[in-house]
């Protein structure tokens, strides 16, 4: 397993970049990218529970293990989801981190995903387009 990182420089609020992430309108465009469908269940509390599912319910359960909203969220993925049904637990998981920071109106978004090598080339496309969706709809709205 290796981590990649992605850097995007948007002309937009810090608030305004952490709701286009995570408003569920705004979440299921920029990770179509990734399967059409995408959406995720969640409490949205530090130890709490994220299914990231597709149309299908299918997809990764995780934990959230920090939360500093508007500045940075990490989720420690467990297991798999099939059709809602949890799976296993992997051991450890891997991690998928969200860094903001903003400074004179410009947000750096950062984000850095623990990925198998098959899963690479799939992660790398997803988040270099879905980013790309993030700045244009934080910046357009």
């Amino acid at each position: 397993m290796k981590t990649i990182s992605f850097e995007k420089k948007i002309h937009a609020p810090i608030g305004k970049v952490w709701d286009t992430l995570w408003n569920d309108k705004s979440y299921r465009e920029w990770t179509k990218h990734f399967t059409p469908g995408s959406h995720y269940e969640s409490d949205w509390q530090i130890g709490g529970k994220i299914l990231f599912l597709d149309a299908d319910r299918n997809g990764m359960t995780a934990t959230i293990t920090k939360l500093e909203k508007p500045y940075e969220v990490i989720f420690n993925h467990l297991g798999d989801v099939l059709k809602g049904v949890e799976g296993e637990p992997y051991g450890k998981g891997s991690f998928e981190k969200y860094f903001l920071q903003e400074s004179d109106g410009i947000t750096t978004l950062t984000v850095s995903v623990d990925v198998d090598e098959e899963y690479e080339q799939d992660m790398n496309d997803g988040f270099t387009n879905g980013l790309e969706e993030v700045k244009q709809l934080a910046e357009s709205n």
